[in-house]
Order: C-alpha cells, then structure tokens, then sequence
C-alpha cells in the first residue's frame, strides 16, 4: 500500500528497497560498460512502465517522478554516453533519444498513454539490439588466464 519510502512503510517493505538498492549499486559497480547501457535501457523501460500504472492508477505523482526519471537517463545517461565522432549512428542514436525525450515530456504533461507506448515501440527494439551484441567478442570481458 505505501512505497518503501514512505514513514508509513512496514519494516518488510523498507528491508526490500534496501536490498534491491543494494542489488543494482553491487550490479553497477562491476558491470562492463555493455552492461552499464543494459542497466540504463532497462531503467527507462521500467520507468515506462511505472508511469503507464501510474496513469491508469491516477497517481500524479509517481507518473512525474517516473517520467522525468526516463528523460534523465536518456538525455543525461543514454545521449551523453554517445561518441558522436566515431560513429555515424551516434547521430541517429542522440536524435531518436532527443525525440523520445520530448514525447515522454509531452506524455508527461498530458497524460498521454499513447505517446509513452510509442516511446517503448520506439526503444524496445534499440534495447533488444543491444542486448544482442552482448557475446560478440568485441563486447565480452576477457578472462583471466
């Protein structure tokens, strides 16, 4: 009923955050940067998701905080993690995140179902395709001897 978060929380529910807290900062902290990216597409989608609850819930708040969460990773994470001189997909990368930035603000501000499902149709298959490439040997950790 009440967030983990909240002063109303049970003991259970505040343990549970505190270990799934625990779990992605032990993930991030020896994650290759594949892995990293993984983290952040997965952090969007989540937020996505969180929001489109949010809405049909009609709980305001948890669909702002989720919704500017998702433009956060994706302009501060995602698009600021681009090598724009290296890549010529860089370039379509920054502006598909740029475009999926701006829905999401739009979805935001008018509770816009559609305009978050067009985001997930837009950046499921980015997050798949990076997924993908996960045991290319250029992408795997090297062992050690």
């Amino acid at each position: 009923m009440y967030g983990s978060s909240s002063p109303f929380a049970s003991r259970a529910q505040r343990s549970g955050s505190a270990y799934g807290k625990v779990g992605v900062e032990t993930d991030v902290l020896s994650a290759s940067p594949h892995r990293l990216v993984a983290l952040l597409f997965d952090g969007v989608v989540e937020g996505m998701n969180l929001a489109l609850a949010a809405i049909q819930a009609g709980n305001t708040p948890v669909k702002n905080n989720a919704l500017c969460r998702c433009v956060r990773i994706l302009d501060e994470g995602l698009k600021a993690a681009l090598n724009l001189e290296s890549n010529p997909l860089a370039h379509d990368l920054r502006d598909l995140y740029a475009y999926l930035c701006m829905r999401l603000t739009y979805a935001n501000l008018h509770s816009d179902v559609a305009a978050i499902e067009e985001c997930k149709r837009l950046l499921l298959p980015v997050r798949d395709a990076w997924a993908t490439i996960a045991d290319s040997p250029a992408v795997r950790a090297p062992r050690a001897a």
